[in-house]
């Protein structure tokens, strides 16, 4: 078993955030998957990012960015 690290984006309405989880690798068929905690951390961070609560998703994200439409 081994681990790595990867960065997911997580969207939701206007906004985008970076997180940095761990993938577990293992021999089985479900390989590779997210640890636990990590898997809980991405949906407390999309509760934050819906409700608009910006401070929150902070905590639990590297980065959060607002996406800005562009009229061309």
């Amino acid at each position: 078993m081994s681990r790595r690290s990867t960065t997911k984006l997580i969207r939701e309405g206007e906004f985008v955030a970076e997180v940095e989880v761990d993938l577990v690798e293992t021999e089985g068929d479900w390989a590779p998957y997210m640890a636990l905690e990590d898997a809980y951390r991405l949906d407390d961070l999309r509760d934050a990012l819906r409700a608009g609560d910006v401070e929150r998703a902070s905590r639990l994200a590297d980065r959060i960015y607002r996406l800005t439409p562009v009229h061309a």
